[in-house]
């Protein structure tokens, strides 16, 4: 069985700080034995890690639209941002990988896909995040179950970690799979587990944010 933590930063985000080598020591420590790396509009880490983790690594990216932000797994390249939604998730298909929409209705993101963007490509979104870690209200976390539900949405999890303290606090228990496809039907069978971060990781990753920009002058 998996523990697939299918959202996390690298140091290569602007606001994450984890090398790879943290992040593969930290889910050894925890258990995880799953994860996608979904850097913010990069892509350089995901197949380098997938080369060094002894367990399972989806490439994927949280891509910025012009209305939010989408996450693409089971990618091959990087996707640039500031495409429309429709346009992200066209880029997504062609590149044979699965439309993931995180944190979809988190009231203080200001990076949430707007929910007239979510319902014009609903048709193509393959799995809901019904549990990020670093969402602050639990009724957001119900909403985003309750639309998966009524939706007919596969269901998914993850901590959204930027620093290593925060990996692994929301991840999805399922069966073991072998391809895009495989994942898909195993994440039909999986359970969401997990809970809330601290609200101090917030603090952390601005506190990257931060360190970077004054090191670039």
């Amino acid at each position: 069985m998996l523990k697939c933590d299918l959202h996390l930063h690298s140091f290569i985000s602007s606001d994450g700080n984890m090398s790879l080598d943290t992040i593969v020591q930290t889910c050894l420590r925890r258990g995880i034995n799953c994860i996608a790396l979904t850097d913010h509009n990069q892509f350089g880490n995901a197949l380098e890690l997938q080369r060094r983790a002894p367990f399972t690594v989806i490439p994927g990216e949280e891509i910025k639209t012009t209305e939010g932000e989408i996450i693409g797994l089971f990618l091959q390249r990087e996707i640039p941002r500031g495409l429309t939604p429709r346009a992200t998730v066209e880029e997504i298909r062609r590149q044979g990988g699965v439309v993931y929409i995180p944190h979809p209705f988190d009231r203080i993101r200001n990076s949430v896909l707007s929910r007239r963007a979510l319902m014009e490509i609903l048709d193509e979104v393959d799995a809901i995040e019904v549990l990020n870690s670093r969402i602050s209200f639990k009724e957001d976390v119900e909403e985003a179950r309750q639309f998966a539900r009524e939706h007919g949405k596969l269901q998914g999890a993850g901590s959204d970690s930027h620093v290593w303290w925060e990996l692994g606090n929301a991840y999805v228990e399922m069966p073991e799979f072998e391809s895009r496809d495989g994942f898909l039907a195993s994440l039909a069978q999986g359970t969401v587990r997990g809970r809330l971060s601290s609200p101090a990781v917030h603090l952390a990753s601005s506190f990257n944010k931060l360190r970077k920009k004054y090191f670039k002058r």
